[in-house]
């Protein structure tokens, strides 16, 4: 048994490490402005400013996708979902390779693909979680979700290879067929625990936290709940199970809906434009930005993971929302240089990577949590539109704002202000759940 809850972790890691892709749109976007300004017979004939709008669309359409692939996942289990969506992504891969009309790349990378990307994601890290003891939910989660993270670091420079003997669409059929194999052949090994398996229990821990970490007593007063330890909750007292219809009609979802749509929103802007932001000084070099940027994102997840498993989800959350903010303030300068340092570049992506990763381990745990597990696919389908969203707006924002200015600041400034208020929302969610405990 344990064996068989690591091959299911390792199966829903390789799956995320294909369907991360959607990742590396930056460098698929260069390659699209690179033929608008060349011209020429076959070349893409867009409008500078719906560049974005395949990306937009595909994350928003992977954040309501979750909602069917939920449902998909808790009735026909997480091999068939995973099975759908390696048909969908690979579909719409070698869709968008046969054109260069921008209503294909629409349907194509935005509407196929997008959706193929909410069945397989969605049916990853479930089953782990069912295989492993809740003390360890923060870790697994961490784990799965890392791979869609880590993608890029293969794809951004494999992709770059490709462009450089390929043309586009060639490049895109590559990865079509490749996906349909890959991500076929993991869902096999996707099956959930029997009828009455319990995970055996972790072996005690021999050091306290409080003798790590010492930081902790400064949030006691704020957060009574989290040096509690050894629980995936953390600082979240665990609620009943709850239908999406119940979780829908309580005030804590539209302010953890609300959250989740800047902290994503702010990460997914800079993800889809940061080979673009860093080509004016590491010129055909910019790819590794790409790369680099998804270490840092598949190291937030599982970090934040752990982090959530010692000190609760509120307390990490707080401490990324305001790492987030002060990087989206830090970028103005840094980006807009005329000579801007590829160190500092570099950095910037990283971090903004790390914690823009941490989004995707705290929000499953907060949705675990507060509304339980029995409903955990569908209700965390309905919370991960606020990803969706977030992406869309501001996706599309920034490349209107920088089509029209030329720069990312007014992006970079408007992200921040929205991480603070994101900060200030996650308070009061955390007051209102310390309340109701205490009732």
């Amino acid at each position: 048994m344990k064996n068989k809850g690591r091959a299911v972790t390792l199966a829903g890691i390789v799956i995320n490490l294909a369907l991360g892709i959607l990742y590396t749109w930056s460098i698929f976007k260069g390659a699209i402005k690179s033929s608008i300004e060349r011209g020429g017979e076959g070349a893409f004939n867009w409008d500078p400013s719906t560049i974005n709008d395949p990306y937009a669309t595909c994350c928003l359409v992977f954040a309501f996708s979750m909602i069917l692939a939920g449902k998909c996942q808790d009735k026909l289990g997480p091999r068939v979902t995973a099975l759908i969506g390696g048909v969908l992504v690979g579909t719409g891969f070698i869709w968008i390779s046969q054109t260069t009309e921008y209503v294909n790349w629409i349907i194509g990378f935005g509407v196929l693909v997008g959706t193929g990307i909410g069945f397989g994601y969605s049916s990853a890290t479930p089953p782990a979680l069912k295989w492993f003891p809740p003390q360890k939910a923060g870790m697994i989660a961490g784990l799965v979700v890392s791979g869609f993270g880590l993608a890029s670091v293969y794809i951004a420079p494999l992709a770059k290879y490709f462009l450089g003997i390929w043309t586009l669409q060639q490049s895109m059929l590559f990865f079509g067929v490749s996906f349909i194999f890959v991500v076929c052949g993991a869902s096999l090994l996707l099956v959930n625990p029997p009828a009455g398996y319990k995970p055996p229990p972790p072996k005690p821990r021999e050091v306290r936290l409080e003798d790590v970490l010492k930081f902790e007593s400064f949030f006691s007063d704020h957060f009574p709940d989290s040096d509690k330890g050894g629980t995936a909750s953390g600082s979240i007292i665990t609620g009943r199970d709850m239908t999406p219809s119940q979780m829908m009609t309580t005030i804590n979802f539209y302010m953890l809906w609300l959250i989740y749509l800047v902290g994503a929103g702010a990460g997914l802007m800079v993800i889809g434009s940061v080979a673009g932001m860093a080509k004016a000084s590491m010129g055909e070099s910019a790819f590794l930005v790409v790369a680099v940027m998804a270490i840092g994102n598949a190291g937030g997840r599982i970090i934040a993971g752990v982090l959530t498993d010692k000190i609760g989800p509120t307390i990490t959350m707080i401490i990324m929302l305001l790492f987030q903010a002060v990087l989206m303030f830090a970028a103005i300068p840094i980006v807009g240089a005329e000579n801007a340092s590829p160190l500092l570049l570099v950095l910037l992506a990283t971090f903004i990577g790390f914690n823009y990763g941490t989004n995707l381990s705290l929000f499953p745990l907060f949705t675990k949590s507060l509304w339980g597990l029995k409903n955990f696919g569908t209700n965390y389908g309905i919370v991960f539109t606020a990803w969706g969203v977030g992406g869309f707006i501001m996706s599309r924002l920034s490349q209107m704002l920088t089509a029209g200015t030329g720069s990312y600041s007014s992006s970079f400034a408007i992200a921040g202000v929205l991480l603070i208020l994101g900060i200030m929302l996650t308070l009061i969610l955390q007051t209102r759940i310390s309340k109701k405990a205490n009732v």
